[in-house]
């Protein structure tokens, strides 16, 4: 995202603002009180509150690229990868108003295609690689379609954000992506896998 400091800066602020406390809930004038700016200042780098919600989607994606592609470039073998994402990405989740992506979804469907897009098509990239990584080295299953695994995790991780499904506040979306990492794992790796899997947790004393 090429913008000067300042802009990203409040782009960040403003995403923080978002998890904490929703985005249909918050006007420009909340938002410019809690960060302590004045609107007309606001005004200077988002058209309204449509084009601020695009732009810190569009933020949060490339973060979320960068910290995935950082991850995968790192020395270690896939379930050494994939744990460290699902570290990575359950921190985020944690901090997200369970109302966030209800919001997103049916107010702003700008933003929400950007997202969207960035779900079908960087993650599922990322998924793959990972399964085909996995398979070389005996931890996954050699009978696992990754190219169906990866479509079917996006899916998953879709529903995850469905009110209908899993209404808001009825469980958090940390809780909710450990099950899907816990089901993804397991239903890919091998016996080799399911052993080693074991062995890493069993050093930090986790249950996956």
């Amino acid at each position: 995202m090429n913008k000067p400091d300042k802009h990203i800066e409040l782009l960040a602020n403003c995403a923080q603002l978002f998890m904490k406390y929703g985005i249909k809930s918050l006007t420009m004038d909340d938002i410019a009180n809690h960060l302590g700016i004045s609107k007309k200042t606001l005004y200077l780098y988002v058209s309204d509150k449509k084009d601020l919600v695009k732009q810190v989607v569009e933020l949060e994606i490339e973060h979320e690229e960068c910290m995935l592609d950082e991850i995968v470039n790192k020395e270690g073998n896939a379930i050494e990868e994939l744990l460290r994402i699902n570290q990575k990405v359950s921190e985020k989740l944690q901090n997200i108003q369970p109302s966030v992506m209800y919001d997103l979804q049916k107010y702003y469907p700008e933003a929400w295609k950007i997202f969207e897009e960035h779900k079908c098509s960087h993650i599922p990239s990322i998924v793959e690689a990972n399964i085909e990584k996995g398979k070389e080295e005996g931890f996954y299953r050699d009978n696992v379609n990754a190219k169906i695994i990866s479509k079917l995790y996006v899916l998953m991780v879709d529903n995850m954000f469905n009110s209908d499904i899993f209404p808001p506040f009825e469980n958090s979306y940390k809780q909710l992506h450990l099950e899907i990492a816990r089901y993804h794992i397991r239903g890919i790796a091998s016996r080799k896998g399911i052993d080693y899997l074991k062995e890493i947790l069993s050093q930090t004393q986790q249950d996956f």
